[in-house]
C-alpha cells in the first residue's frame, strides 16, 4: 500500500502544493499513491493517535510506503518524529519526503538511522527506568494505592501495573510493537505513555 500523507493548517494550497509534490515524489520512484491520509488544521504537536496519522500506522505492513512533503509534517517533535520512524522501519515499512529527499529504507542513511534509534532508546530507558522509580516511590511515600483508579476509563491506566514488565522489555530491546501487544495496548498509547514520561522526565 502506498500511502500520501498531508498535514496543514487551514491553507487550501497548500494542501495542493503537497499533494502535486508527492504525486512527483511517487511518479520518479515509479509508484503510485493508493490512499492520502489528510490531517487538516491538526497541530504536528499532537499525538499521532490524535491525528488521521495514527490510524494509518496502525494499519502500516512490510513493504508499505509513506511518502509525505517533509519530516516536520510527521511531527513538531524530534521523539515523535524518530518514534514514528522507528515504527515504520520496525514493521519493514519505508518513509519517504519530498523537500528534504529523506528516505528509510534498506540503505546507509537507514542504517545510521537506526544506530540513533538504538541510542536514543537507550537514553529513554534510562529516563523511564529513573522516572518510574522516583515516581512509585513518590506515590507510595504518599499512601496512594498503586495501579488502575476503580471506575477511570483513562486508557493509560492499563499500563500502571505493568510499569515493571515495560522497563524489563525496553532493557531489552523488545521491539515496541510486540511490548504493545503483550501489554495490551496500541502502539500510540505505548508511545504516548513513553513521551508523557520523558516530559516529565
Amino acid at each position: 500500500m502506498i500511502y500520501g500523507y498531508i498535514r496543514v493548517s487551514t491553507d487550501k494550497q497548500d494542501c495542493e502544493n503537497q499533494k502535486l509534490g508527492i504525486e512527483n515524489k511517487a511518479k520518479s520512484l515509479n509508484l503510485r499513491i493508493d490512499k492520502y491520509i489528510e490531517d487538516t488544521g491538526v497541530s504536528g504537536i499532537k499525538e499521532p493517535d490524535k491525528r488521521a496519522l495514527g490510524g494509518c500506522l496502525k494499519k502500516l505492513k512490510a513493504g508499505d510506503v509513506i511518502i509525505c512533503s517533509e519530516l516536520s509534517r510527521l511531527g513538531r517533535k524530534l521523539f515523535m518524529i524518530m518514534h514514528i520512524l522507528e515504527h515504520c522501519m520496525s514493521v519493514g515499512a519505508k518513509v519517504y519526503t519530498v523537500k528534504d529527499g529523506y528516505e528509510l529504507g534498506d540503505n546507509i542513511q537507514s542504517k545510521v538511522m537506526a544506530f540513533a534509534f538504538g541510542l536514543s532508546a537507550e537514553i529513554e530507558r534510562e529516563l523511564i527506568s529513573q522516572r518510574t522509580k522516583e515516581a512509585l516511590a513518590l506515590r507510595k511515600a504518599n499512601g496512594q494505592k498503586l495501579g488502575r483508579i476503580p471506575g477511570s476509563k483513562n486508557k493509560h491506566y492499563k499500563l500502571d501495573n505493568k510499569l515493571d514488565l515495560l522497563e524489563l522489555l525496553l532493557k531489552n530491546n523488545t521491539p515496541k510493537t510486540q511490548i504493545a501487544k503483550k501489554l495490551g495496548v496500541s502502539i500510540p498509547t505505548l508511545y504516548q505513555a513513553i513521551y508523557k514520561k520523558i516530559r516529565n522526565a
